[in-house]
């Protein structure tokens, strides 16, 4: 039997997308009493605290390019942490930082991004095309199509890797952006090294307050809904998606954050490219 056709990690998978929707749910409802915080430059911040980290140098869709920017009370936060790898004999590299509404929207249809989504969705049903509206349900959580959901746009959230100092990655089963049932972080299909991997790495960036979202292993947030939820703090979470001005660094709460960035119609009309480009 090959892997892909091992009905247990069917049934993992879809498991472990409708827990991720019930979070979805959760963040949809909580509440944020956004602070108003701007944002401050990670690299900048790390370079003047003598701590080596990485940037990925890849564009995140079309022309656009990462933002390695946060909010400021967070930043130092992340310094300590890649310093701490340093003395591990670790290198954080950071993925993804901010994302703006832009970003998000045009990661959701980034070809490379929904052909992997719309393909998993296929292998989970069975081999057949499933309908828009359960591709719809799935895109909500692989690639957070609705601003409240998506931490990054909260600018609370990093996506990282960790490489040693000979330049190897300290493996956890998958590249960035491993999307199968290896994604979620205590899934049953890695190894057990790679999964110590991904705990060490967690307790690190839980040291510092930055969260694991449980069903990516790379991605990690601090002060937002989905931190406040999974630590079971009633309290408004101070930071919730925003507008950023990078000239004023001022920031605006998005005037509609529960308003999919890529409508039913718009999801209907991806499935359409990514069969044809499959």
């Amino acid at each position: 039997m090959r892997l892909e056709d091992d009905p247990s990690r069917r049934a993992y998978w879809t498991e472990q997308l409708e827990l991720g929707y019930q979070m979805v749910e959760e963040l949809l409802a909580f509440p944020v009493e956004e602070c108003g915080e701007g944002f401050a430059s990670l690299p900048e911040a790390a370079q003047a605290a003598g701590v080596e980290m990485w940037f990925s140098d890849s564009k995140i869709a079309g022309a656009l390019h990462r933002v390695f920017s946060i909010r400021e009370s967070l930043v130092g936060d992340v310094v300590a942490i890649g310093r701490d790898m340093n003395e591990r004999g670790w290198i954080l590299k950071v993925e993804d930082g901010y994302r703006s509404l832009e970003m998000q929207g045009n990661l959701v249809r980034k070809p490379e991004v929904f052909d992997m989504v719309l393909e998993k969705c296929i292998w989970e049903n069975g081999g057949e095309v499933p309908s828009v509206e359960f591709v719809f349900r799935r895109a909500i959580v692989m690639v957070a199509n609705i601003p409240k959901v998506g931490t990054h746009m909260s600018g609370s959230a990093i996506d990282i890797s960790v490489f040693r100092e000979d330049g190897s990655e300290v493996w956890r089963g998958g590249p960035y952006l491993e999307v199968s049932e290896k994604t979620p972080m205590r899934s049953p299909f890695i190894t057990q090294e790679e999964l110590s991997n991904r705990l060490e790495i967690t307790d690190i960036m839980e040291a510092h307050g930055f969260m694991h979202f449980p069903y990516e292993f790379w991605h990690y947030n601090k002060g937002d809904a989905g931190d406040h939820i999974l630590n079971h703090k009633p309290q408004p979470a101070r930071y919730g998606p925003v507008d950023w001005d990078s000239e004023t660094n001022r920031v605006t709460p998005v005037a509609d954050p529960l308003t999919p960035l890529n409508p039913l119609a718009q999801i209907e009309q991806e499935i359409a490219n990514a069969l044809k480009r499959l």
